[in-house]
């Protein structure tokens, strides 16, 4: 029986990880999740999730597979974060109507018996409706936004700024299930469908 650590409180992830029917422990990273400009984005998920996954494994008394994760939205080669205020929320929904952006998803697996860890990352295309600065308020005063990436939440209200996506839907949620799946089979010998190892 496998043991797994996911290293976030995102319920977002949570809730996904749950969906698997997966047993799992929660142990939030205190990791820094500072970035650095210079690197590009692509990078910057993977190194992010990276240390929020390496920071949870060095605590672990007992074996375990550590799973991290971080995600950004990347507008023109800018990475927007969660919004600092409501100021900031509208400036980012703002520049993301009627355009199309992209999500990267940084997903990191640590396996603390021997200390192997593997960082890929996943993308999504995501396309915005034209929004009014009316609907934008609107949206803001829900306070969906405030603690997301982007702005936005595309598994609740936000799914309304979403015309279509290219790619994984949990990705753009936060944790895209296909790939840790084939992850976890491809580096670490864990087959999520064979229910017997975990």
């Amino acid at each position: 029986m496998i043991r797994f650590v996911l290293a976030s409180g995102s319920p977002r992830r949570k809730e996904i990880l749950e969906s698997l029917r997966l047993s799992f422990q929660i142990e939030k990273s205190d990791a820094e999740e500072t970035i650095e400009v210079a690197m590009p984005p692509e990078l910057t998920v993977e190194q992010l999730s990276l240390r929020k996954a390496a920071d949870v494994a060095a605590r672990q008394t007992e074996d375990a597979l550590v799973i991290g994760a971080d995600t950004l939205v990347v507008l023109d080669g800018e990475i927007l974060t969660k919004p600092k205020d409501r100021q900031d929320a509208v400036r980012m929904l703002s520049a993301l109507s009627g355009r199309m952006h992209r999500v990267l998803t940084g997903l990191s697996v640590i396996r603390t018996s021997d200390g192997k860890g593997v960082s890929v990352y996943e993308e999504t295309e995501v396309y915005f409706r034209t929004l009014s600065q009316e609907q934008i308020l609107r949206y803001i005063e829900t306070g969906e936004p405030m603690d997301k990436a982007g702005g936005y939440g595309i598994q609740g209200k936000g799914s309304l700024l979403v015309e279509k996506i290219n790619g994984d839907y949990f990705n753009v949620v936060g944790l895209p299930a296909c790939r840790l799946a084939k992850l976890l089979a491809e580096e670490f010998d864990c087959d999520l469908f064979d229910s017997s190892s975990i």
